[in-house]
Order: C-alpha cells, then sequence, then structure tokens
C-alpha cells in the first residue's frame, strides 16, 4: 500500500488486525491520526515476523492492534 489514510479508514479496513503505519500523523497526545499502512495481519507473530523482513523499514512508526482487546492480551510499558 502507498496511500495515506486516515484512522477512521484503518479501523474500517483493518478490524482485528495488528497494523504497522508509517510515517504517522498524530496529535498533541500521540494519537494517530493518519499514515501509511505498511504492514497488517490478524496474527501478532506473523505480523512481527513479516515486519523484520521489510526492506527499508521506516524510521517513523506507529504499531497499533484494531479491535477490542482479547481477554489474554497482556500489555509491557
Amino acid at each position: 500500500m502507498e496511500k495515506v489514510m486516515t484512522i477512521e479508514e484503518i479501523e474500517q479496513e483493518f478490524d482485528s488486525e495488528w497494523v504497522l503505519i508509517a510515517d504517522p500523523q498524530t496529535d498533541e497526545q500521540l494519537n494517530v491520526l493518519s499514515g501509511e499502512v505498511v504492514h497488517h495481519d490478524k496474527d501478532r507473530i506473523a505480523f512481527d515476523r513479516e515486519v523484520l523482513r521489510i526492506p527499508n523499514h521506516p524510521k517513523h512508526f506507529a504499531v497499533l492492534y484494531i479491535g477490542s482487546e482479547a481477554e489474554e492480551m497482556e500489555y509491557v510499558l
């Protein structure tokens, strides 16, 4: 994909998926407003594996999970 999408478009198209967004535009609280979707996958392990293989990995990026939180999901800050 090489088109900038709004967060609303990303949420509609990639429900329940992990999404890598290059050069995200953010607000003052760093919420993603738009960006270019470089990769997406429903499976986190497959997502991570493929992201590592991307040539010319973006220097500025965001990784988002689009959808409701799964019960078994854990967060590390």
